[in-house]
């Protein structure tokens, strides 16, 4: 296995980690140190996406299993946060429902076609926006922070929804 492919793993193992520190309210008195902690290990860990893509280009590393397990990770680290988040009342289902059914049929889709295209630019913008409004969701805020994060959170499901569709447009 290749350092990216390592790089993307690492970023996999956050994910229980984030599940473990999202299992309480913020109200809670141990849950405001522990969901600051989960926004670090969330930024960490979305910044590894970037740290992998280049060190799989910089150093020629680019490997069939990194192209398959990068993407699968991505949605792994954006989709269990806002499950947990769901259970915490913070998300409505709905939202969650369509950020799923966009990423499994991109997914879907791009198993059936011969040459595989990666994210365009609005998938690409679509991503940080989604990262930004995680984070913004997960860190025990309140007052305007929690109306910032909600319409951040608002804005990267209509990107969600446009990416898909340019995406399928597009290809």
């Amino acid at each position: 296995m290749t350092l990216a492919t390592w790089i993307t793993l690492s970023r996999l193992l956050a994910v229980p980690i984030l599940l473990y520190l999202l299992r309480w309210d913020a109200t809670e008195p141990t849950a405001v140190s522990a969901r600051w902690i989960a926004v670090a290990v969330f930024v960490i860990a979305a910044g590894t996406d970037w740290l992998d893509g280049y060190v799989a280009r910089r150093f020629n590393q680019v490997s069939d299993l990194g192209k398959f397990l990068d993407p699968l990770v991505d949605k792994l680290l954006i989709l269990v946060p806002l499950l947990a988040l769901i259970e915490l009342r913070v998300v409505p289902a709905w939202s969650v429902a369509v950020i799923l059914v966009r990423e499994l049929a991109i997914a879907g889709w791009r198993v059936n076609q011969p040459k595989i295209s990666g994210a365009n630019w609005w998938g690409k913008i679509k991503t940080v926006v989604q990262i930004v409004a995680l984070a913004l969701l997960i860190a025990p805020l309140s007052g305007l922070w929690t109306a910032v994060g909600l319409g951040v959170y608002g804005l990267a499901i209509a990107l969600t929804i446009i990416s898909g569709v340019i995406y399928l447009k597009d290809a």
